[in-house]
């Protein structure tokens, strides 16, 4: 989803895929305990390049495994046992998750405390030690921005739209999702990035979001008041961003996003059919910022 993707994004960003190895789960949810009819927990499970296509959790539909995919390097077969194995049995069983192979303990599992440890806490094996993504001076107004806007509004509210479970409670996030994407196509009519000139964490998790609304949520979480192709700043920031901060670009998967969502929840889609549009064409010119592919805070 679009947190696991963020952190995948800021792993590149900084360059430590050499230093922290990663694993990639098929997108298709799976039962993780299939031998035990008591057991319904449905969740993210691991299949090698090749192996035997996926059917949703009803057995409808067939979903390859393909080369982008990256089996559990200790062996595990769904993140429920890697969770297992670190002595959490409970769950949820999320992703992003980062794990300490040494102790095997987990060291978190939320996904904005994962982007702000990667961001620093791994420079001395960091091949861009010197790239920041939380810029000091904008501290408190990106903060701001996303925990009174981004987050609830956008990050989150088209997961409130698209679980509602009630009228009255799609009505108001479908309210506060589009009254929020209004606003922040206003402020990027001005400027580049939320922050100004530079590529920020918050633009990474606003990225991770816009750049799935069209090809899933309009359908899928019923967010059809407009789609991002009808912002011209919110469709241009993404395509922006896709350009020309490339390790983003390495961890968008549109192929993957659509299997994920469209084939895991069957109470949403019963017989896993997933709809035809791959959103809008990202490499289109945009009119944005430098080409030069500089976009890190230095």
């Amino acid at each position: 989803g679009p947190w696991a993707a963020g952190a995948l994004s800021m792993l590149y960003l900084k360059g430590l895929e050499d230093a922290i190895s990663l694993s990639v789960v098929h997108p298709t949810w799976q039962r993780t305990r299939p031998d035990d009819p008591e057991d319904q927990h449905c969740g993210w499970v691991y299949r090698a390049p090749g192996d035997a296509p996926l059917s949703n959790p009803l057995g409808h539909g067939s979903y390859d495994c393909d080369d982008a995919l990256i089996p559990d390097p200790t062996g595990a077969a769904s993140i429920r046992d890697v969770y297992a194995k670190a002595g959490d049995a409970s769950g949820p069983f999320t992703t992003p998750a980062l794990f300490d192979k040494k102790t095997g303990k987990l060291v978190s599992n939320e996904s904005m405390d994962i982007l702000k440890l990667l961001n620093s806490a791994f420079d001395k094996v960091a091949k861009h030690p010197e790239r920041t993504f939380y810029p000091g001076d904008l501290a408190g107004d990106l903060q701001t921005l996303n925990d009174e806007l981004v987050y609830p509004n956008v990050n989150n509210g088209v997961y409130r739209c698209g679980f509602a479970k009630s009228q009255k409670a799609y009505d108001a996030a479908v309210a506060g999702l589009f009254e929020a994407l209004e606003d922040l196509d206003k402020r990027l009519a001005s400027q580049r990035f939320l922050g100004g000139d530079k590529f920020s964490w918050l633009d990474l998790r606003l990225y991770h979001t816009l750049v799935r609304f069209d090809p899933v949520y309009v359908v899928y979480f019923k967010t059809n008041v407009k789609r991002i192709a009808d912002y011209p700043n919110l469709v241009n920031f993404v395509r922006d961003v896709y350009q020309s901060v490339e390790p983003v670009r390495r961890a968008t998967n549109i192929k993957h996003i659509k299997m994920h969502y469209y084939t895991s929840h069957p109470a949403l889609n019963t017989y896993g059919i997933i709809p035809a549009s791959m959103g809008p064409d990202l490499e289109a010119e945009h009119g944005r910022g430098a080409a030069d592919g500089v976009y890190f805070t230095h």
